[in-house]
């Protein structure tokens, strides 16, 4: 057993800290207050290969393990954690678009995400379906050479930032479910396609919202994978988001602890440093047994998937419970440094209300568990 990272992937994270630090940090309230992640900042993750390294080199990528793609992620969130969502929305609709859409459509979309000049979303949430993600009823009707789309997207995370959507429809029946949806990639620019934004309490650099599909004519040749096959087959995608999720948000919550732990040297109180003081430091030092401990379980999903090994429960582990201990730990750490920690010119309140969101967005913890019990019990 080994867990270290080598050489590269040490000089890969000393760069990205670097970038996060003097680039993505300063503008991490702005981001929140303006909603919008700028596309200048996008394209310098792509300039420097930070996004979608693990696709094959012919889609734009450079054949990096997962584990590194992690670490990626992770160092981008100490930053900002909202643009820590973008290399993650890049690695997940990118291994979908460079398993499941024909070989020249993916050239011609990756190689504009992995340099940063194109943004991916994926639409799968409808208004009446929520967790039931198998309950759609957007309507892809073939006719001829295209398919047309009615209906509407919901809760869709850059929907009225992205070039391009992952859409799953309905080409089958209702009563089909899962067997009946079928995979398209859509350019947001296509006729029929309008976008709304939600009034959200956290992640409004991402933004999340609607997409209307009216009558909007897609290619036939935009079909990823077999048609009625596209759910079960594109699904499985998830399972590596989901280590990638527990490491964004494991980011935030560790990235907290170090700079409140430098707060108690620097404090004082009854003529002592508030390091001095149990009662700070044992749920500090509890709370950052708990992010090692999920940290590594993140790592191990990722290595897992490196491994072409089975890794549907961890992934679900990292991303039930990632969220809810990033959001446990950034509240205490807010609670540490007092009033101070409590205004806006510190990031914990803001921290609060970004990873707050993941305890629902991408599988709440319910369907989590969900899935770890389903692998747990004996077959």
């Amino acid at each position: 057993m080994n867990f270290a990272f080598n050489e590269e992937q040490n000089a890969i994270r000393e760069v990205v800290a670097r970038f996060s630090a003097e680039v993505l940090a300063p503008g991490y309230r702005k981001r929140d207050q303006e909603g919008v992640i700028e596309r200048d900042v996008i394209r310098q993750l792509g300039e420097m290969g930070l996004l979608g390294g693990e696709l094959p080199e012919e889609f734009g990528g450079s054949g990096m393990d997962c584990v590194t793609s992690g670490l990626i992620i992770e160092e981008i969130a100490r930053g900002d954690f909202n643009v820590g969502y973008i290399p993650l929305l890049t690695s997940l609709n990118g291994q979908i678009i460079a398993s499941h859409a024909a070989p020249e459509l993916a050239k011609e979309w990756l190689h504009g995400m992995t340099t940063g000049q194109k943004v991916a979303c994926i639409a799968l949430t409808e208004p009446h379906g929520g967790s039931d993600a198998a309950n759609l009823r957007l309507k892809a009707e073939r006719k001829g050479d295209v398919y047309v789309l009615n209906g509407e997207k919901t809760s869709i995370s850059m929907a009225d930032q992205a070039d391009v959507a992952v859409v799953f429809a309905r080409t089958g029946t209702v009563e089909q479910r899962a067997s009946g949806i079928s995979a398209f990639l859509v350019p947001m620019a296509s006729p029929g396609i309008t976008t709304t934004r939600f009034e959200d309490n956290g992640q409004r650099a991402i933004g999340r919202g609607s997409i209307f599909f009216d009558n909007v004519e897609v290619p036939a040749s935009h079909r990823m994978g077999d048609e009625g096959k596209g759910f079960k087959q594109v699904m499985q995608g998830f399972d590596y988001s989901r280590a990638l999720i527990g490491l964004q948000c494991l980011a935030v919550a560790q990235q907290s602890l170090d700079e409140t732990w430098q707060w108690l040297t620097e404090r004082t109180a009854f003529g002592q440093n508030l390091a001095a003081f149990q009662g700070l430091t044992h749920p500090l030092a509890e709370y950052q047994t708990y992010v090692h401990a999920a940290r590594m379980q993140c790592y191990h999903a990722l290595w897992l998937k490196d491994n072409n090994l089975p890794h549907n429960a961890e992934a679900a582990m990292n991303k039930w419970w990632g969220p809810k201990l990033a959001f446990d730990v950034v509240k205490q750490c807010l609670l540490a440094h007092g009033h101070t920690g409590w205004g806006e010119d510190l990031p914990f309140a803001q921290r609060l209300r970004d990873v707050l969101g993941l305890q629902i967005g991408d599988g709440t913890a319910q369907i989590m568990k969900n899935i770890i019990a389903r692998e747990y019990l004996p077959k």
